[in-house]
């Protein structure tokens, strides 16, 4: 699919990480109404989530219809007060730092590329370089046939510069992460700040937007076409944002042109009637069908915009089909945005609360002991060197009296993963380049010589799968992950007791 920046699993390099202050912010929440009050059936909204329910890797929603929560949910270990990583959600953030510099008169998006960049151009730049814009950038017609490195030690202006452009700018769709990293790169250039450091008094903290992230690049220009994160409620505040036409609290923050430009076709991408990515692509913005358009990001991550029903939705997921989760909007909660307030149902809204209390991402399945566990507890298994770095695992009862710890030696360094039975348990963990990240894993026996480990990085979209096969003095070791850039499975591994 187009949205998806192609880079392995985890690959996120950070040269550094800039917190957002929230000493000067004032504290915003969306008001919060019944479904009802905002012409919404609650039996509709319950029968939607029930539907996403179903699949295993949603992480959460936010449903905002005439500028109130009617319904929100987060499928623990997922919660309200986390940060969750865009992925190419984060390009529509970019987007509107270049609309802010746009309208201070910073740049213009039909300022040449190369006029920000002389001592990082090709010795002879060739025509379609030349004619590069920022336009170009914004729509993802940069003239490129495929694109550079997104990895964020390799990204960089002079690596885009010197990449082939073979088509005419503006002519050729190309979704292309290192050209939203231009735009951020020349924002940087013009205004002195990162792009996440231009944010912060203009949009983020009137929004009130005060746990984010973006991660940079190795020369310290925010990633812009990648690395930002934020709480699901700041995603909904951004769409309201844009649907209120760049208009919050009295405050002009975006301008109403900008706005309209940024969320209009722009160029064409497809001609599938039933693709949400064949509907015309605008300043990093996606055209979306029944007149809506969103931002997105790889996995399902969703800042949807509805106008003509008054409505933003914003989801975080760990989907590989991103179109089916777009699908279950249109087939099942777009019918029941309805133009009038309906009357109280009060037994629909009982059973969509309950059912919104309750969510939760699936535990591992299984028995919660074994009396194979005895035999194994304390025993290390030790792999012999392998690409995974791998070194040992050593179970041991859990601390909660459920579950086991699983003692994970990998590239020198021991990770504890605490994990419970039919319950998520805290932690930290690792796995790829994600180095101590916070967690919550559950296990359950899937066999008497079987032991499942499910861990949740429950600030990305990723959970991962640990199969562990006991065999007398043997240890055979799965791993996988839910979604992934590449492949998601790693080679099977064969430990020894010691």
């Amino acid at each position: 699919m187009k949205t998806l920046i192609r880079f392995a699993v985890g690959l996120v390099i950070v040269s550094s990480v800039a917190t957002l202050n929230a000493a000067g912010a004032k504290p915003f929440s969306f008001p919060r109404s019944t479904p009802e009050s905002q012409g919404v059936s609650p039996a509709a909204v319950l029968a939607w989530v029930e539907a996403l329910d179903q699949i295993d890797a949603m992480n959460s929603f936010m449903l905002v219809r005439h500028g109130q929560v009617i319904a929100e949910g987060w499928w623990r270990p997922y919660e309200a007060q986390s940060r969750h990583e865009l992925y190419s959600l984060s390009k529509s953030f970019t987007s509107t730092a270049v609309g802010m510099a746009v309208a201070e008169g910073k740049l213009s998006i039909d300022d040449e590329v190369l006029k920000f960049f002389p001592g990082e151009a090709p010795a002879e730049p060739s025509a379609n370089l030349k004619g590069m814009r920022v336009r170009d950038l914004l729509t993802m017609s940069a003239g490129h046939q495929d694109e550079t490195s997104t990895a964020a030690d390799k990204i960089s202006a002079k690596a885009f510069l010197a990449h082939p452009v073979p088509h005419k700018p503006g002519t050729h769709f190309k979704y292309n992460t290192p050209a939203t990293f231009m735009l951020s790169a020349i924002v940087q250039k013009q205004t002195g700040q990162t792009v996440f450091d231009y944010l912060r008094p203009r949009l983020f903290e009137p929004l009130g937007i005060t746990q984010s992230v973006w991660n940079t690049n190795w020369q310290g220009i925010s990633l812009g076409g990648y690395g930002l994160s934020v709480r699901t409620e700041d995603i909904a505040r951004f769409g309201q944002l844009y649907l209120q036409k760049g208009k919050w609290n009295g405050r002009q923050l975006i301008q109403p042109e900008w706005v309209e430009l940024a969320t209009s076709r722009q160029v064409s991408n497809g001609s599938n009637p039933k693709s949400d990515w064949d509907q015309g692509y605008g300043f990093q913005f996606w055209r979306s069908r029944h007149g809506a358009y969103r931002g997105d990001g790889a996995f399902g991550q969703y800042c949807l915009v509805l106008p003509e029903q008054d409505a933003v939705i914003a989801i975080t997921s760990g989907v590989k089909d991103m179109q089916a989760l777009l699908n279950l909007i249109w087939d099942k909660l777009l019918p029941a945005l309805g133009p009038t307030r309906l009357e109280a149902d009060a037994a629909s809204q009982k059973k969509l609360t309950e059912k919104l209390a309750g969510l939760s991402v699936r535990p591992a399945e299984g028995a919660g002991s074994s009396p194979l566990a005895a035999k194994i507890f304390g025993r290390k298994f030790v792999f012999p060197a392998n690409e995974q770095k791998l070194e040992s695992i050593t179970l041991t009862p859990g601390n909660s009296g459920k579950g086991v710890t699983v003692a994970i030696q990998a590239n020198g360094i021991t990770h504890p993963v605490n994990t419970g039975y039919r319950e998520w348990q805290k932690g930290r963990g690792s796995f790829g380049t994600y180095i101590d990240q916070p967690t919550a894993a559950t296990s359950a026996w899937a066999m008497d010589d079987t032991l499942v480990v499910k861990q949740c990085f429950h600030e990305t979209p990723f959970y991962l799968m640990r199969k562990l096969r006991f065999d007398g003095n043997e240890l055979v070791y799965e791993a996988e992950t839910n979604v992934g850039f590449g492949t998601t499975k790693q080679p099977r591994l064969v430990g020894r007791a010691e």
